[in-house]
């Protein structure tokens, strides 16, 4: 894992899977490796109640019927469709699924306005092809074409971003589990293997994009993924997110509660802002979710590692924060020096502790990109 810039969850969690493969007596659907509890189980952690010899870490933050939802989709022969804002952790807990699931998370599309029909059927080998015709073996299979000759669960990040002509492909994966290929006189039907699945994501701030048809949405169960916004479990996906950070990194310094919590309030209040806004104009580009604060927070610690006293300091948070958040220059900037003036500014004075270094240090950030 050393050697890995960011190791798929099958290899970073691969001891906890293998354990759980071994004491895992449940029912399994068609290929499983796990067991639909034991799915859930590596996804949100153990509990004492759950009587095993070990505790298993909790891996994605959020409400339990997401994930049940999820697995039960999984295995029926419906696609399952993550939906939600930016940085809800739709991807993470798609990955998640497929590494508990098939050990295998790394079947990916990635959707974009240059994803073609090709991505997720097949391409050639044009060499082998001139030399040895069009055969199975001088085709180049897509990853959704390896799930299903695998039975495996298939990923497609950001549906909404690919052309029309793409999803009507995928409709017919989805329905006749098997893709036909034309060239060949024989052999010519890749037939999907029992377990086979399609884990799709979505932006909803993407809609209009590429609107989703009728017909593929009834391909797909939709499970909805909200920005968390309960302050516990927000403050527990950023802990657990920073102590990856900061173990990567093999950095040794402390996040003070007292700056963690600024943090989050911080979010809270414009998030109520934006929630209260009159117009877009009026409201932050980003989406304020947990992997913004994380990105927020992992900006500030690097910073202090690398040029401040290797402490985490207010005012380094507050820099860090501005130059997270203000994507749109005057709109964003003005959104941030509002919130600073109207909110931190009488809270800085009325509760002391971090607030007025962290106001300075906001003021000081936005006059430097002004």
């Amino acid at each position: 894992m050393s050697d890995l810039l960011r190791a798929p969850a099958e290899i970073k969690y691969a001891e906890e899977l293998d354990w759980l493969e071994s004491v895992d007596d449940g029912p399994k659907p068609f290929s499983w490796r796990l067991s639909p509890k034991m799915v859930r189980l590596f996804i949100l952690g153990s509990e004492r109640s759950d009587g095993l010899d070990r505790e298993i870490s909790q891996k994605w933050y959020g409400d339990r019927s997401f994930v049940e939802r999820s697995i039960v989709t999984l295995a029926s022969d419906r696609g399952l469709l993550l939906i939600g804002d930016p940085g809800t952790g739709k991807s993470w807990l798609a990955e998640l699924l497929s590494a508990a699931v098939s050990r295998n998370s790394t079947l990916v599309v990635q959707g974009t306005a240059g994803t073609t029909e090709d991505h997720i059927k097949y391409s050639w080998n044009v060499s082998m092809v001139i030399s040895k015709g069009q055969s199975r073996e001088s085709m180049i299979p897509s990853p959704i074409m390896t799930a299903m000759e695998t039975g495996a669960i298939g990923r497609f990040e950001e549906l909404t971003r690919s052309t029309s002509d793409v999803q009507d492909a995928l409709i017919s994966i989805l329905s006749e589990k098997y893709i036909s290929v034309p060239e060949m006189d024989s052999d010519n039907i890749v037939f999907a293997k029992p377990g086979f699945s399609v884990i799709a994501t979505a932006n909803s701030r993407d809609r209009g994009v590429n609107d989703l048809s009728s017909a593929l949405k009834r391909r797909f169960n939709f499970v909805r993924i909200p920005v968390v916004t309960n302050k516990k479990s927000e403050a527990e996906i950023v802990r657990f997110r920073t102590e990856e950070l900061l173990r990567r990194h093999q950095i040794e310094l402390d996040v003070p509660p007292t700056l963690l919590d600024v943090l989050l309030q911080s979010f809270a209040d414009l998030r109520a802002s934006s929630a209260a806004a009159g117009s877009d104009d009026e409201k932050l580009e980003s989406a304020l979710s947990s992997a913004e604060q994380i990105g927020v927070l992992e900006d500030a610690i690097l910073h202090s590692n690398f040029f401040g006293e290797r402490a985490l300091t207010a005012r380094t948070l507050a820099s860090s924060l501005v130059g997270s958040l203000a994507r749109r220059e005057p709109e964003d900037l003005a959104i941030l020096n509002k919130y600073l003036h109207g909110v931190v500014e009488p809270r800085s004075k009325a509760e002391g502790g971090s607030w007025p270094e962290f106001l300075e240090g906001g003021r000081d950030a936005i006059a430097t990109l002004s």
